[in-house]
């Protein structure tokens, strides 16, 4: 078995499943009790914060535990409702937890600019300060990197440029933590998601960097938590080993983008050695490391994904499937891709276990059931 799906999810480290294990049978109390049981769970939360705002260079005051990064980016987006300004700026390659509730917003009076990217997935931030309605513009949003193309978002000029409008800028950084470098301070951000199962961390935890002295208005509410901003007991054990998990992944993040994207070429060239026509979505050169999305014309991506599976290949395509038909990628589709050559699509996202050994022989078998789809396809336009 071999796994080549690491935006989806990644493996839990086993530094990080001993401490979780350690925690869950040792320290139960609640964090918020006032006795030495719930105080030692309290000053597990409290170090874990400050190990995770060292690992984005901020105040640990200014992170806010949740239980998913889609969770936190809720948190940033309904706080609109909230304001005085009910207009916002976002991208059509945001995350569904993103897009969907700009969708759900506009029910309660938000209105929404949408600006375009260009054939890369890209923004342009000079179209975000068009986007900008003085008066009226409360939230930027946009992501940091896209999570099926891994392009690479020109957060630090829109960041520059909300600044100086005096807008808040949310930016969707599930999938850049432990990938890339992530300083809250530099650009200038006002609030960040992240999630912790996408840096070899558990799942069902997840944080919101949110600057200091920004007000927020919580959506879950209850005991008072996290600084009255996310009702909720928190999750001790996974709290520790997201932070753990962060500092990991973050202090060894040169060599291990130099490798990935040596991983990414090696896997680019060699297949394209063997089939020319493939077509890598995405920049070219502003990607996370490790990420590469491809089109091979002629041959579905769903059957692709399939064959690979049964051989024990894990792969990823853009498309969900509802009622049985595939749908395209929207983040493929807004690029400019038609519909046929989206569904002709994968994502594969090498990570921390992926050895030079595993692309050769990712290349070897997705090409030979891609020379089989082909035939077969041949012979049915023959036939």
């Amino acid at each position: 078995m071999l796994y080549f799906d690491y935006c989806a999810t990644t493996p839990l480290d086993e530094r990080v499943a001993k401490l979780m294990v350690d925690l869950n049978g040792r320290v139960f109390g609640n964090p918020s009790s006032v006795h030495r049981f719930g105080q030692e769970a309290r000053a597990y939360v409290e170090n874990a914060r400050r190990q995770l705002a060292k690992s984005i260079h901020c105040e640990p005051s200014e992170i806010i535990f949740t239980g998913s990064g889609s969770e936190a980016n809720n948190l940033a987006l309904w706080n609109i409702l909230q304001g005085e300004k009910k207009h916002m700026v976002t991208s059509p390659v945001e995350h569904p937890s993103v897009a969907d509730t700009v969708a759900r917003l506009k029910e309660f009076g938000i209105s929404g600019t949408m600006v375009d990217v260009d054939s890369h997935g890209l923004v342009n931030p000079a179209d975000i300060s068009k986007a900008i309605r003085k008066d009226e513009t409360g939230l930027v949003t946009v992501m940091m990197a896209n999570n099926e193309t891994g392009t690479l978002e020109p957060v630090r000029e829109i960041a520059e440029i909300c600044t100086e409008a005096g807008i808040w800028f949310h930016s969707d950084a599930v999938q850049a933590l432990g990938k890339i470098p992530v300083d809250a301070k530099e650009p200038d951000i006002t609030s960040m998601s992240f999630s912790a199962h996408k840096l070899y961390g558990p799942k069902g935890v997840g944080a919101l960097y949110l600057k200091k002295g920004v007000r927020l208005h919580p959506h879950i509410v209850g005991g008072g938590q996290e600084q009255r901003m996310r009702g909720g007991t928190e999750n001790v054990a996974g709290i520790c080993g997201f932070a753990l998990a962060a500092e990991l992944a973050t202090g060894t993040l040169r060599e291990e983008g130099v490798r990935l994207d040596m991983l990414r070429d090696l896997f680019v060239n060699s297949l394209r050695a063997e089939f020319p026509q493939v077509v890598i979505n995405g920049h070219p050169g502003e990607h996370l490391p490790g990420v590469v999305n491809i089109t091979v014309p002629g041959i579905s991506g769903d059957a692709l994904l399939m064959n690979l599976d049964l051989d024990g290949l894990a792969v990823s395509t853009g498309s969900a499937c509802s009622s049985g038909s595939a749908r395209p990628s929207r983040v493929l589709k807004v690029m400019g891709i038609p519909d046929d050559l989206n569904l002709q699509s994968l994502r594969i996202s090498f990570g921390r276990y992926t050895q030079e050994e595993d692309v050769a022989t990712l290349v070897d078998v997705l090409c030979r059931h891609m020379r089989n789809l082909s035939n077969v396809a041949q012979e049915v336009t023959a036939a």
